[in-house]
């Protein structure tokens, strides 16, 4: 690989960005390349933005992905998406949650929550997925696999075996959602 390749994830707290770019960086790593990570988790906990910056390649000497110069963005939330398209350029591959999860300021009537989201986003960015992560995850029955079914998806558009995918995802997650973390991943996988 003589480019490095750039990977933004984002989502709101509690949705699982830090494991699954825990995941994807480490599946990296064991495919033999260089990898460097940076995440921001401040608000998590009250629901705020989150995202990692994860970069690859043969030698990578900063995690800092500038805008337009994601190779791939992952995003566990709609307006997340939209926030952060502007990572995105018209090659990036970007796989996107439909699920709504209302920010405090449109909670309390001082925000409406955009209208006609994908719209913009597939306009901005024709190489969008939109993936409606609740209808699977009810086929697993616990909302919290919705991460590990969007790294299902992006696994398909990465050269990664899929074998350092479920060895990685059976090493970092609990041991007793490992069943079911799998399953997760396995349908994530089945959406192209």
């Amino acid at each position: 690989m003589k480019n490095n390749k750039s990977i933004v994830m984002v989502g709101v707290g509690g949705q699982g960005i830090i494991l699954a770019s825990d995941i994807v960086s480490s599946v990296i790593m064991r495919a033999g390349y260089d990898v460097k990570k940076s995440e921001v988790h401040g608000m998590s906990q009250r629901g705020g933005s989150v995202f990692s910056f994860i970069r690859y390649g043969e030698k990578v000497y900063s995690p800092v992905v500038s805008e337009g110069e994601a190779d791939i963005l992952i995003a566990l939330e709609l307006m997340e998406t939209l926030r952060w398209i502007n990572y995105a350029n018209k090659n990036t591959v970007v796989v996107y949650n439909n699920e709504k999860i209302w920010p405090t300021d449109v909670l309390i009537g001082k925000r409406d929550y955009p209208e006609n989201i994908s719209d913009d986003i597939k306009r901005l960015a024709p190489r969008s997925y939109e993936i409606d992560g609740l209808s699977y995850i009810e086929k697993i029955g616990n909302k919290k696999y919705l991460n590990t079914v969007i790294l299902g998806v992006i696994s398909n558009h990465l050269e990664f075996d899929v074998n350092i995918w479920l060895e990685t995802i059976k090493e970092l997650v609990p041991a007793r959602t490992i069943e079911d973390n799998i399953k997760a991943f396995n349908l994530g996988r089945e959406i192209k």
